[in-house]
């Protein structure tokens, strides 16, 4: 069984280089270029779930409000964009 789940990322121009962050897990990650940035993110996120229901643990962990990059930061937001995670589900007895 496989299961998808949707998330928020924002890539943010830091003065040297750009960081990345996923608002509802705040999961971050950082790169030389934008894109770079973007492709850390979704293997820190993909990362980020797999430790989580391996172990048990709450996966969600949204950014609060007075700490996301559009509002804090909005000048040095580069993009912001959608992305999925599909994670395999197994169950054992």
């Amino acid at each position: 069984m496989m299961a998808t789940f949707n998330f928020t990322g924002v890539v943010v121009r830091e003065d040297q280089g750009f960081s990345s962050v996923c608002l509802e897990l705040d999961v971050a990650s950082q790169g030389e270029t934008a894109a770079e940035a973007k492709t850390m993110l979704l293997e820190a996120a993909a990362l980020h779930l797999e430790g989580a229901f391996e172990d048990g643990l709450p996966y969600l962990r949204p950014v609060l409000p007075q700490d996301d990059p559009r509002r804090v930061t909005p000048e040095q937001v580069v993009e912001t964009f959608s992305f999925k995670v599909s994670v395999a589900v197994q169950a054992y007895a």
